[in-house]
């Protein structure tokens, strides 16, 4: 039905708007989505996204994306399907070499894994919370030429 990416893409989502506590609730999330895949591939796409577990405010161990142990959840959970066709961006400013990037609650992990997955050489790398994302800039890059470049990402 749908692709690798895109199920990645909906694990992420569904693992930053609520706490899921194991793999069958996963799963379940998963298949009320469009997605039917076992536990196996489960457990490989978890591994390949560095997906681990940390304990909740509530004092339950939950799935968290990769540097966020005390991940942020949004209040009221919106539809994947919805939160898949927006970007989650909101702005971005820079101040000489370092860039802030605002997003929606939720969406800052994702975004900055895409940016570092992207490879781009005017950038040396990404730290992400729940809704901010700083860019360090390679010196001496001028920021139109950051802002292009993290164009097809995300519409600055």
């Amino acid at each position: 039905m749908s692709t690798k990416n895109e199920r990645l893409d909906t694990i992420k989502m569904i693992i930053s708007s609520r706490e899921i506590n194991n793999q069958d609730e996963l799963i379940q999330a998963l298949k009320s989505e469009g997605f039917s895949l076992t536990q196996a591939t489960l457990s490989r796409d978890l591994k390949q996204m560095k997906i681990s577990k940390a304990i909740s405010q509530n004092g339950k161990s939950v799935y968290v994306l990769p540097a966020n142990a005390m991940y942020k959840r949004v209040k009221e959970a919106r539809p994947i399907g919805e939160m898949m066709t927006h970007s989650g961006f909101i702005s971005l400013r820079f101040s000489r070499n370092i860039g802030i990037i605002k997003t929606r609650p939720g969406y800052a992990s994702s975004i900055a894994y895409d940016i570092d997955n992207a490879d781009i050489p005017q950038i040396i790398g990404t730290i992400a919370g729940d809704d901010t994302i700083m860019i360090v800039v390679e010196e001496g890059v001028a920021h139109n030429d950051v802002r292009a470049a993290l164009s097809h990402i995300i519409p600055v």
